[in-house]
């Protein structure tokens, strides 16, 4: 059945319908392919970035990890900043703004200078966008003075930033890299040049895969290859990382996150939500599977809020923030031995395998019932848990206490659906 919540959020104090973006990539580089996303419901655009630097692009530029059988874990792209020129793109964008009003447009810019930062901004004015992305992230520019390598250089951050605030009153939104040990520092730098927002995570510089038919990475482009940028679901947990910190962050944390990487399915759209996020940006999966899955995350948070008892999206947003914690605070006091299903168990021995040989030997086999036993030496690790193939054959069971440590409540996971 279908069911209708209600998510329209203010980012940044523009209205959006929703918090489903473009983010700047190839899946929002011209006015058809921007209209085409608003008509299937996306709520906004970040728009490719667009530079006073024409991109000279190499063939062939994309490549994909995938595992037993499964496609697109992750993604490889080496395509830089757009390659049309800045006056089509400019003109896309207003076009784009005069014929779908209600939604969100942001002009995503990137320069060289101080004075082409100033030049961008003012256009993005005359383009009438709602609001202005620094990309300060991009990991395969061709040239030093732009991209991820100005992102890591704290200086040149705050210095951008101040160029285009300085320059325009739209608010202006730093784009982070993850290519990078604290994320938090050009963050604040961001945030001290007048920044009033900032969207993380961009893809992490990689190389996916060795041909051994050319012996280089892939792409092969003329017999070479590259290191550049990595994206798709196998980011997910690198960009929940990088935007915890940020949010846990006295500073950062008062500022309105656009969140970015490995975002698929609504779940992954939640997950994002409760770290705090308040807009969602999306590429990798659009050219996988098309606009269309924005009917799933809108269709996907909407059920989750019906079940949870959510009427809003501000319910929820952050909500998982206070329970990430440092490692140190995490209690120690307790294990949680797994219990196993009989009754589900398919007799693979998995579980049996994976513990003896990369765990503590806490799995007995037991071959003439072609069964798992627990042992006296389970530690409550739970990867037995983790390589099951059987949804809910392995669950967390009994409670044990550490010698000398006072037993108390326990909130534990019971449900792994």
């Amino acid at each position: 059945m279908a069911v209708k919540k209600d998510l329209s959020i203010n980012y940044l104090g523009v209205p959006c319908e929703n918090p489903f973006f473009l983010s700047s990539s190839p899946v929002g580089s011209n006015y058809e392919m921007v209209a085409k996303s608003f008509e299937k419901g996306w709520g906004g655009v970040f728009y490719k970035t667009v530079g006073i630097f024409v991109a000279d692009e190499c063939s062939p530029r994309f490549d994909q990890t995938n595992k037993e059988g499964l496609p697109w874990l992750g993604f490889k792209n080496m395509e830089q900043i757009s390659d049309k020129p800045t006056e089509v793109n400019f003109e896309n964008m207003m076009k784009l703004k005069r014929d779908y009003p209600e939604k969100v447009m942001v002009a995503s810019i990137m320069g060289s200078t101080d004075e082409e930062w100033r030049e961008l901004a003012k256009m993005c004015e005359q383009a009438g966008a709602d609001l202005i992305e620094g990309n300060f992230s991009c990991p395969q520019m061709t040239t030093h003075s732009m991209g991820s390598d100005v992102g890591t250089n704290v200086e040149l951050v705050k210095q951008y930033c101040q160029a285009v605030t300085s320059t325009t009153k739209i608010p202006f939104i730093a784009k982070m890299t993850p290519n990078i040990t604290n994320i938090e520092v050009p963050a604040l730098a961001a945030l001290e040049g007048g920044a009033a927002g900032i969207s993380a995570i961009n893809t992490i510089k990689s190389i996916t895969n060795i041909d051994f038919e050319n012996m280089t990475g892939m792409p092969v482009v003329n017999g070479k290859s590259s290191i550049s940028g990595y994206s798709g679901a196998a980011i997910k947990p690198i960009a929940l990382r990088f935007i915890t910190q940020m949010m846990k962050n006295e500073t950062i944390g008062k500022t309105e996150m656009s969140g970015i990487g490995g975002i698929e399915t609504w779940r992954d759209c939640v997950e994002f939500l409760l770290i705090g996020c308040r807009n969602i940006q999306v590429t990798t999966a659009i050219m996988q599977y098309g606009y269309r899955i924005v009917e799933d995350m809108i269709s996907g948070v909407s059920h989750f809020m019906d079940e949870h008892g959510y009427e809003k999206l501000e319910d929820f947003i952050g909500l998982a923030l206070p329970n990430l914690v440092p490692a140190e605070e995490l209690n120690r006091d307790f294990k949680i031995l797994p219990e196993f299903d009989e009754e589900k168990c398919i007799g693979c021995g998995r579980c049996y395998i994976s513990c003896y040989d990369a765990a503590h030997q806490a799995i007995d086999w037991n071959e003439k019932k072609r069964r798992p036993e627990l042992n006296e030496h389970c530690v409550g690790c739970h990867l037995c848990l983790n390589v099951c193939p059987v949804q809910g054959c392995i669950r967390p069971g009994e409670i044990k206490w550490k010698e000398g440590r006072k037993p108390s409540g326990v909130q534990i996971k019971k449900h792994y659906e």
